[in-house]
Parts: C-alpha cells; sequence; structure tokens
C-alpha cells in the first residue's frame, strides 16, 4: 500500500473544511447539503489515499456506503440499538433526508470527475 500524499492532503483540508461548517454554522443550505456533498467526497479522498483503485468503482463503493448509512437513519437503527454515544450519533447521523441522497451522488460525480479529468490518478 502506497500513501497518496494528493488525496492525504485533499482530505485534511476537506475534513477542516466540514468541522468549521460544523461549528459556525447550525441551519441552511451549506450546513446540511453541501456539508452532505463534501462527506462523500472526503470518504472518497480518504479512501483514495490508502487505496490505488479505480475511481469509478471507489466511488460507487462510497455511494453505496452512504446510501446504506442514510438507510440507517431512516429505519432509527441507532435508537432501536439504545446507542446514546453522542459521537456516534454525530458521525453517523439520527435524520433521515432523501435531498441527502442528492447530495451524496453530485458528490461522488463530481469527485470522480476530477479524479479521471484532473488528476488522472
Amino acid at each position: 500500500m502506497k500513501l497518496n500524499k494528493t488525496y492525504l492532503l485533499l482530505t485534511i483540508l476537506i475534513l477542516s473544511i466540514e468541522v468549521l461548517i460544523a461549528i459556525n454554522l447550525k441551519t441552511g443550505f451549506i450546513r446540511h447539503t453541501f456539508g452532505d456533498f463534501l462527506a462523500t467526497v472526503l470518504l472518497f479522498c480518504f479512501f483514495k489515499s490508502f487505496v490505488k483503485t479505480n475511481s469509478i468503482k471507489l466511488g460507487v463503493f462510497v455511494l453505496v456506503f452512504s446510501f446504506i448509512i442514510e438507510c440507517i437513519q431512516l429505519l432509527k437503527i441507532l435508537d432501536l440499538l439504545d446507542i446514546k454515544n453522542r459521537l456516534v450519533r454525530i458521525i453517523l447521523g439520527t435524520s433521515f433526508q432523501t435531498s441527502d441522497l442528492v447530495a451524496y451522488t453530485l458528490g461522488i460525480i463530481t469527485i470522480v470527475i476530477i479524479d479521471v479529468k484532473i488528476f488522472k490518478i
């Protein structure tokens, strides 16, 4: 496994942006929709930092993973399992939104296009 420094730096940058959004914005498009868009880009960059793989396959994996997390929210699995850990609830989320699925999809489409056309990695 070879570390991809470009994607590691992107991961750190996007994570920093996500934290700033979470701390400074409590409502609105940037907090809810753009934050979800960035979440899939963050996951893609994180995995791409450590695994050399086809960008489209990785994009599909991250998108499916994101959709599964959203289904966990829809089914209220954390409540059913009586999971009260605040960090787990923040990371996995607790409220289902169909708009999140659109944001995830657009995030993956964007990062895969950037990866294939610009980075060519």
